[in-house]
């Protein structure tokens, strides 16, 4: 055994006396040099120099009397003159011990380690390494020590890694970093490495060399890129409630990270918000292409255009659509692709070699089908791949179902509101009517034209809050609500008033079905703005609820929006509601617009308000229909947007078209008011009503006098019917009685209900009005103030 620089040396001559003493044996023992020369080997030592030539364990003695176990080894020096000096190696037992662990160490650092170890100098040539290390075992033997290490694995250690472990060398910091690579016992695959290099210094502290270790973590990055690949994915596909889209978004996620070919199939109720039972499907089920993807550097084309139904041919299609189960076709062969499918010739062109078959199954029920293809990488899918792919497609189709099942709700939230909302508009002579509704994700949207007595007409559109087939059912009865309250003839702060109070009833009911709940709830907060327009005093009085004001423009193009009182969205704070009046020239038009894009703006700077200036102002002679297409057109409402415009063009009705009498509340008036309307009868050529109209006139103007306070109004409008009126002071409200034979009045009221095709009764400030309406008679002639062959 060679000595060390650490061991203590001793020389001695043929007599055992100390002849050269080292420092280590100073620093062992003691004893300086000059102590120790001259004497004789017992003095520091407990055993005889002849005991010594086996060496081996002994006893050394410390200059402060401490014993101290050594391990010594001698050898002879031969003299000239034939005569023999010794050399004594002391090593203490302690260094023993921890050269054998660093010999250890080294055996398994550089025989028996996983890790990759190398030992380079400062040239970077090879000094050790770990024969049996990942990337290198069975390929480099002995033969590469003192080569570059570059040239030992040129397709692991690059420019970048050298410059690292020259820094390290001469900085002496150790260093650790992730790189990726191409070792000499696989360079066909990278792989990934946690390289640590750590500095070697001599007993001067100068960068002789460094030790690089290096382990395998392949599998770990590999699973942390796919956990990473999910999540990215994850925020990426299901962005909206689209089958559509979400399929595209499934497709865009998958090119090119996992194939580079990608096509994504439904079935076809799917589309339609229906789904299969649960369970495999049968292979005659329509599917239909969803979507399409290709990596650009291919530009493969689709062998079927999105929507359009899709044959399936190729076994694996087949088995994984009727078997629910992943499959792997790892080689693309001849046989797999049946020559009169479409795709065939597709694949081929485009050498697509290798294909997983995914069914999209969520909650047991089978939706699609999605396919992958690899062409570049010339590697086919493994059993990795297709582990990945399939948790892609469990996520996506999850995604898939539930814009499924929103496709259902919002189809049958759309039929509902189609069977809610009026299809047409209803007979009535005050304005012209037109509207465009697409309900999309808004189906609690809603609008009404209500004719009201003395020929006027009520404008509603509102907004319920919230989405669904809830916020329909809540819009329908919020409209039926209105209609009924309309037909009590309130002022339009009254009636939005009273929709208050009613909002706020449902919204205090307990309701045990969550359904009835949940449209309640979509009542509260809805708006809604409520216009009445009078053709003959061409005067219209609106209030609002929350809602955008309405657009007013004139006959010549001047757009305007009124001020119109602000009060709250229904069932919120507290009223008061109040109105706004003006008069309107004939051929005005009004524009009531909402929209599920922008909150209720009742400014002048909405985008629908500027839009529908532009438009109604460009040219305010087009028909209401063609400003319809235009505002759409100019709007661009955004996919799956609702918006409600309805446009209403005033008329007015002519002085001759329109009686008015005031009489004195005296009895004798009576048979004034019958001779006035019948002439008026006379000049409209409605002979045919001369009997009910005296009998009406003749009752309303007697109960007007005897149960009412003067004066006493009388009027008759001729319109689509025949309309009159009597008003008076009195806000009594008339009742219809059903008289006995025996009594001798009380019949007033059920005679004329019996006579007139409707009637009611109407209150103002100033008291009331009692109205009847009669259907006129269709004639070929009417007389003046009338057209030639109404029939109404």
């Amino acid at each position: 055994m060679s000595a060390r620089p650490r061991d203590a040396a001793l020389v001695l001559d043929e007599r055992g006396t100390v002849a050269q003493w080292s420092p280590e044996a100073e620093r062992l023992l003691g004893y300086s040099a000059e102590e120790a020369l001259g004497r004789h080997v017992t003095m520091f030592l407990d055993q005889p120099l002849g005991d010594m030539e086996s060496a081996g364990q002994i006893t050394a003695r410390h200059r402060d009397g401490r014993r101290v176990a050594v391990d010594a080894a001698i050898s002879p020096l031969p003299r000239p003159g034939g005569d023999w000096n010794w050399s004594v190696r002391l090593i203490t037992a302690s260094d023993t011990v921890q050269e054998e662990i660093d010999a250890a160490l080294l055996r398994a650092l550089l025989t028996d380690s996983p890790l990759g170890v190398q030992v380079v100098d400062g040239d970077l040539r090879l000094v050790r390494l770990n024969l049996s290390g990942p990337g290198v075992r069975g390929v480099v033997g002995t033969e590469a020590i003192g080569r570059h290490i570059r040239d030992i694995a040129p397709g692991l250690i690059d420019e970048g890694v050298e410059q690292k472990i020259r820094h390290v060398v001469g900085s002496g910091q150790p260093l650790s970093f992730l790189h990726s690579g191409r070792p000499p016992a696989d360079s066909a695959h990278d792989h990934d490495y946690l390289v640590t290099l750590l500095p070697l210094r001599d007993s001067v502290g100068r960068g002789i060399g460094a030790l690089v270790a290096s382990q395998d973590v392949t599998e770990q990055e590999r699973a942390r890129a796919r956990l990473d690949f999910l999540a990215q994915a994850g925020t990426r596909i299901g962005t909206t409630l689209d089958v559509l889209t979400t399929a595209k978004e499934l497709a865009a996620a998958a090119v090119p990270a996992i194939a580079d070919i990608a096509t994504v199939d439904v079935l076809d109720g799917v589309l339609h918000g229906e789904a299969s039972p649960p369970g495999p499907v049968s292979k005659q089920s329509r599917l239909r292409r969803a979507a399409f993807m290709s990596a650009r550097v291919l530009g493969a084309l689709p062998a079927y255009d999105t929507g359009e139904l899709v044959e399936y041919l190729f076994p694996s299609h087949i088995a994984g659509l009727t078997g629910t189960r992943p499959i792997l076709v790892p080689h693309l062969q001849s046989g797999e692709m049946p020559a009169d499918d479409r795709r065939t010739p597709r694949i081929r062109a485009h050498t697509a070699h290798s294909l997983m078959v995914v069914p999209l199954a969520a909650r047991g029920v089978v939706l699609g089908l999605a396919s992958f293809y690899r062409a570049r990488e010339p590697d086919p899918y493994g059993e990795e791949d297709l582990f990945l792919t399939s948790e892609l497609c469990a996520r996506a189709a999850v995604c898939i179902d539930n814009a499924r099942q929103y496709t259902r709700e919002r189809n049958a939230a759309q039929s509902l509101q189609r069977a809610l909302l009026p299809r047409s508009a209803p007979p009535q002579s005050a304005v012209e009517v037109a509207w465009r509704h697409e309900s999309a994700y808004s189906p609690g949207d809603w609008f009404d034209v209500i004719p009201l007595s003395g020929a006027r007409v009520a404008l509603v559109v509102g907004c319920m809050a919230g989405q669904g087939i809830d916020a329909a059912a809540a819009m329908g009865q919020l409209r039926m609500a209105i209609n009924t309250l309309a037909a009590q003839d309130l002022a339009p702060d009254e009636l939005l008033g009273q929709l208050h109070d009613l909002v706020m009833g449902f919204s205090d009911e307990p309701a045990d079905d969550p359904r009835t709940a949940s449209a309640r709830n979509h009542m509260q907060g809805a708006t809604c703005l409520y216009a009445v327009y009078d053709p003959v005093s061409r005067r219209c009085t609106l209030a609002r609820a929350g809602h955008p004001s309405v657009v007013v423009v004139s006959p010549q193009g001047k757009v305007d929006i009124p001020d119109i009182p602000e009060g709250p969205p229904l069932g919120t704070q507290h009223p008061p509601y109040r109105t706004a009046g003006m008069e309107l020239p004939e051929g005005s038009t009004l524009a009531l617009f909402t929209s599920s894009r922008t909150p209720a703006d009742t400014s002048d700077r909405s985008p629908a308000a500027h839009m529908l200036y532009q438009i109604l102002s460009s040219n305010p002679y087009r028909t209401l229909g063609d400003s319809c297409d235009a505002f759409i057109r100019a709007y661009e409402p955004t996919t799956g947007e609702g918006f409600l415009l309805l446009l209403a063009r005033t008329r007015a009705l002519s002085a001759d078209r329109v009686a008015t009498w005031t009489l004195p509340p005296d009895p004798a008036v009576v048979t004034t008011a019958r001779t006035l309307s019948l002439r008026q009868l006379a000049n409209w050529g409605l002979d045919d009503l001369d009997f009910t109209t005296e009998l009406i006139v003749s009752e309303l103007v007697t109960n007007a006098i005897r149960y009412g306070a003067g004066p006493v109004g009388l009027r008759l409008i001729r319109d689509r019917g025949l309309i009159c009126e009597v008003s008076d002071g009195s806000s009594t409200a008339p009742h219809l009685r059903y008289a006995y034979e025996t009594d001798e009045g009380g019949r007033g009221l059920f005679l004329i209900a019996q006579l007139a095709h409707r009637w009611g009764t109407r209150y103002s400030a100033r008291g009331k009005t009692i109205w009847t309406e009669q259907t006129i008679p269709c004639v070929g002639t009417v007389g003046p103030g009338g057209g030639s062959g109404d029939c109404f």
